[in-house]
């Protein structure tokens, strides 16, 4: 009963001339017209963002990669994520063995013309949104197999490649700069509606 009759209680309540002395909250007239020390406290302390942006912030954040190595940059792709190298630092340890739960595809290696459309199956099968890395020659242009009648020049012919990665084979050093590379293009989406 006594905290009903504080709650309710007419003189704490707001008058014409404004709130009374025993309450710290202004009304909101005051509250538009802060001083400039106010104004850069709230600055300070509230971040004003839309949900997209938090979301890729975890997406960037957490990617799954899709155990798919297909040559000898396969190696390569292990070696990051063992302990040596460690890839988990980043966030991205969590190699999935089916498409369904993962968000990254890493092609690996050389592909064949009989290994891209079960490439292209996988990649269906990802969840949106889903991110391709092209690691290594083969998988960027073709390497040392570009123009022979069984391997395919590069991944971006049949799947929407978001970073390349040179080398025959790449180190793990270098999977972690794509990794990073990525991480901006999730970021911020306008560097990739650009570059597309």
């Amino acid at each position: 009963m006594e905290v009903d009759k504080v709650r309710f209680d007419e003189k704490n309540m707001p008058t014409e001339e404004g709130w009374s002395p025993s309450t710290r909250i202004s009304p909101v007239t005051d509250y538009l017209r802060n001083e400039q020390k106010t104004e850069d406290e709230l600055n300070r302390s509230v971040i004003l963002t839309s949900l997209d942006k938090v979301l890729n912030q975890g997406r960037s954040r957490s990617f799954w990669p899709m155990t798919c190595g297909l040559a000898c940059c396969a190696i390569e792709m292990m070696a990051a994520g063992g302990a040596r190298f460690d890839l988990a630092r980043f966030g991205y340890e969590v190699f999935r063995p089916s498409p369904r739960h993962s968000d990254l595809l890493i092609i690996a290696g050389t592909i064949t013309k009989k290994m891209a459309p079960l490439l292209k199956r996988v990649y269906e099968e990802m969840p949106e949104p889903k991110y391709v890395i092209a690691m290594g020659n083969c998988a960027v242009s073709g390497g040392p197999f570009a123009g022979s009648y069984s391997v395919v020049n590069g991944g971006d012919l049949f799947l929407p490649v978001d970073v390349y990665l040179p080398g025959c084979p790449p180190r793990p050093e270098a999977l972690f700069d794509a990794c990073l590379k990525l991480k901006d293009r999730v970021n911020k989406p306008e560097i990739a509606d650009v570059e597309r």
